[in-house]
C-alpha cells in the first residue's frame, strides 16, 4: 500500500483530536512552539534542517478513505469526527527557521498557530523530520570543519537505520557541509553530487590487485580513483597504483589519487605522498575512510595527516556520539473566548519550565563584525530600537546582564505558511549548504570549539521574563 505521512503520528495526536472535536474546541486557535533543550552533544550550535519535507507533509496533508476505515477499526473514533477528517487540511500559519541557519537550544526555531486539531497533528511528524536532519547536518558540520578545507563524502547509507534515514540522512550532510554522497538516491533526488569508486571486492575478483587496477582504469580512465589497503597499502597496493598511474599517463590520461580504508591513516598517508610525489604524482589525492569522525580527523590532523579527502559513514549517518536531538513541540498559547492566553509547562526541572506566548527570536549581530552577539526571544508585538543601547540578561541568572551598542537584528522565523497557503519558496540544496556556509561565519570562534564551547546567550526579554515570572506566580498562588 502507499505511504501516507498523515498518518505517520502517534495514536494519542488523534485522540486529542478527537476530545477537541468533541468538546467543539478543535477550531480554537492555539500556538505550538518546536524547540530542543540542550546542546546537541559537544555542539554550542545546530544546523536546522528537514524543512522541505516538513512543507512538503503539510501541503499533502489528507485522510484517505483506507486511511479513514482503518481508524474507524481501531473502535475509538465515531462516524462524525471521521467524516472531518475526510476533508481535513492545515490552514493555520507556521513560521520557522530557514534550512541552514543556525540555531541554538532554548529558542523556537518552528511556531504554529491554527486551530488546535490542526496544530497538534503537526507535533510527531514535525519532530520527526527535523529532529533526525538538524541532527545530522550538524554532525556533518562539525565533521566538515574538522576536516580543515579537506574534501567530506557522505558514505553512510549502508549503516543507516533504513531507508529514510540513509536518504534524508545524505540530505542533511550536505546542508551541514559534505561536497557530496555514495547515494545515488538522494543525489538524484535533491541535486547532489554522487561519490564513489569500488570496493575490496572489486580487487579480489581478479587473479591479482595489478589486474584489478588496470581493468579499473580501462573502465574510468579520467576519473580513477584505487583502493590500496585490499592486501598491503605499501608494499603492493601503492607500488600497483603507481605501475597502473604511469600506463595511464602514456595513454593521455591523469589519475585523481588513491584511497586507504584501513590502518594507521597517519603514517599511511605520509608514505604514500612521499611514494607518489616521488613518483611524479604530486597532484593525486590521497582519500582516507574508515570510521571515522570530527574528533579522530583533529588527531590524524595533529599526526601530520597527508589526507586531501575524507569518506565519512557511520559516525556522521548515525551520530554515533549523540544519536538524538531531543526537540519537543510545546503549546504556548490558547484561544479562549476570541482571545489568546499565554501558557506554560511547568517542572521541577528548571531547564524544561516552557516560555509562555505568541513569540519571535531576534539574532543580534555587530554591525562592525557582522557577528552574532546573542538571540532575543521576544512576544511577537514587540519592537526593538536599534539606534539604542539594548540591555540584555540570564533569564536563568538575571544579574548577569550586558549592554549592546551598534548592532542590527535579523527575525529567525521567516513566514512558511498563512492561512494554510505555502507563502515561501524553497531554495535549492545547493543554495541551502550556502546559507549554512554563511551562517558558520557569523559565529565567533569560541562556539565552534570541539569540547567546551562557549554557550551561546538565548535570552528573553523583559516583557517576555515578566509574563514567564507573573505565570509562574499565580501557580504557585493557586496551588497554596
Amino acid at each position: 500500500m502507499s505511504r501516507n505521512l498523515t498518518m505517520m503520528t502517534d495514536l494519542y495526536e488523534l485522540t486529542m483530536m478527537y476530545g477537541y472535536f468533541k468538546e467543539g474546541k478543535h477550531n480554537d486557535k492555539a500556538v505550538f512552539d518546536l524547540f530542543f533543550r540542550r546542546q546537541v552533544g559537544h555542539s554550542a550550535y545546530a544546523i536546522m534542517a528537514g524543512l522541505e519535507q516538513v512543507i512538503d507533509y503539510i501541503n499533502d496533508i489528507h485522510f484517505s478513505e483506507d486511511d479513514i476505515a482503518y481508524l474507524r477499526s481501531l473502535g475509538l473514533f465515531g462516524e462524525d469526527f471521521l467524516d472531518y477528517l475526510r476533508d481535513f487540511r492545515f490552514h493555520g500559519e507556521l513560521y520557522a527557521a530557514t534550512e541552514g541557519s543556525i540555531v541554538f537550544p532554548g529558542e523556537p526555531i518552528v511556531r504554529v498557530k491554527a486551530g488546535i486539531a490542526e496544530a497538534q497533528l503537526l507535533e510527531t511528524t514535525m519532530l520527526n523530520i527535523i529532529n533526525h536532519q538538524t541532527l545530522i547536518a550538524t554532525k556533518a558540520s562539525r565533521i566538515c570543519a574538522a576536516a580543515k578545507g579537506g574534501t567530506v563524502m557522505e558514505f553512510g547509507l549502508r549503516r543507516a537505520q533504513g531507508p529514510d534515514a540513509g536518504t534524508l540522512g545524505a540530505r542533511a550532510a550536505i546542508i551541514g557541509g559534505c561536497a557530496s554522497t555514495s547515494n545515488v538516491l538522494a543525489a538524484q533526488m535533491f541535486g547532489a553530487t554522487p561519490s564513489g569508486t569500488h570496493a575490496h571486492s572489486w580487487i579480489m575478483s581478479f587473479e591479482s590487485e595489478l589486474e584489478a587496477f588496470r581493468a579499473y582504469a580501462k573502465v574510468f580512465p579520467d576519473a580513477c580513483v584505487l583502493l590500496v589497503d585490499t592486501y598491503d597499502v605499501l608494499n603492493s597496493g601503492i607500488p600497483n597504483a603507481i605501475t597502473v598511474f604511469n600506463e595511464l599517463r602514456e595513454q593521455g590520461h591523469e589519475p585523481i589519487g588513491i584511497r586507504i580504508d584501513s590502518g594507521d591513516l597517519a603514517y599511511l598517508s605520509k608514505k604514500a605522498r612521499t611514494m607518489l610525489d616521488e613518483a611524479g604524482y604530486e597532484n593525486a589525492k590521497i582519500v582516507a575512510s574508515g570510521d571515522l569522525d570530527e574528533n579522530l580527523l583533529l588527531d590524524l590532523y595533529l599526526q601530520g595527516a597527508k589526507i586531501d579527502s575524507w569518506g565519512i559513514g557511520t559516525k556522521l549517518i548515525t551520530s554515533e556520539d549523540y544519536p538524538a536531538l531531543g526537540g519537543v513541540y510545546k503549546l504556548s498559547a490558547i484561544e479562549i473566548g476570541g482571545k489568546m492566553y499565554p501558557r506554560l509547562k511547568l517542572s521541577e526541572n528548571v531547564w524544561k519550565i516552557t516560555n509562555p506566548g505568541y513569540k519571535k527570536v531576534k539574532r543580534i549581530y555587530s554591525k562592525f563584525e557582522h557577528k552574532a552577539i546573542a538571540d532575543l526571544i521576544m512576544l511577537d508585538e514587540e519592537e526593538l530600537d536599534e539606534t539604542k543601547p539594548l540591555t540584555i540578561f540570564n533569564p536563568n541568572a538575571v544579574w548577569e546582564h550586558m549592554t549592546i551598542e551598534n548592532f542590527y537584528t535579523e527575525d529567525i522565523l521567516k513566514p512558511i505558511f498563512i492561512d494554510g497557503k505555502q507563502v515561501y519558496e524553497k531554495p535549492t540544496l545547493a543554495e541551502i549548504r550556502k546559507h549554512a556556509e554563511d551562517e558558520m561565519d557569523t559565529l565567533w570562534d569560541e562556539y565552534k570549539r570541539f569540547t567546551n564551547p562557549h554557550v551561546y546567550k538565548v535570552d528573553l526579554s523583559q516583557k517576555l521574563y515578566d509574563m514567564k515570572t507573573e505565570l509562574l506566580h499565580q501557580w504557585k498562588k493557586d496551588k497554596n
